[in-house]
């Protein structure tokens, strides 16, 4: 009985409040650790909310891009002044993405450096995704006529199932 008094099965009170101690700041650390990876859990869920949203607003389906393109810069084009000629398409699938599909549009105008400059406004505050790639203007015998030739790069998702 003396040496339970002495050596109790536990430990002794000091060792038992130091071991309770050492278990306590453990069990905070894991508390702070689990709140961070709940924010972290909520960040990411965020994200990848307001990237499928970014990708419905600007990016279109593959199905209807090209219509819906050619519509677009054609009404953009009418609206500035200067007339659309033809348009051609080219598909590429984007390098590390499954759903992602760059459209390359090559298009071409006929109107004046006034008519272009307001295209290229127009353009450039259109709710679609229009990234222009390349333009080249080219003056004709008519005065202040100009040919323009503007490449396109447009941004089309696969169709989900």
């Amino acid at each position: 009985a003396l040496y339970f008094l002495f050596f109790p099965p536990g430990g002794s009170l000091e060792d038992l409040e130091r071991r309770y101690s050492v278990a306590r700041e453990e069990s905070t650390r894991q508390a702070r650790n689990l709140e961070r990876i709940r924010a972290l859990a909520a960040k990411v869920q965020l994200s990848r909310t307001e990237g499928e949203r970014f990708l419905d607003s600007y990016f279109m389906d593959r199905r209807k891009a090209a219509s819906t393109i050619v519509t677009e810069l054609s009404k953009l084009a009418k609206e500035a002044g200067i007339r659309p000629k033809e348009h051609s398409f080219l598909m590429e699938p984007v390098e590390g993405s499954t759903d992602l599909t760059m459209m390359t549009v090559n298009g071409a105008y006929e109107g004046t450096y006034a008519d272009l400059i307001q295209f290229i406004n127009r353009i450039d505050r259109s709710p679609r995704f229009l990234i222009i790639d390349n333009l080249s203007a080219a003056p004709q015998q008519q005065a202040g006529q100009l040919n323009v030739s503007i490449r396109f790069h447009v941004f089309v998702r696969e169709a989900r199932s």
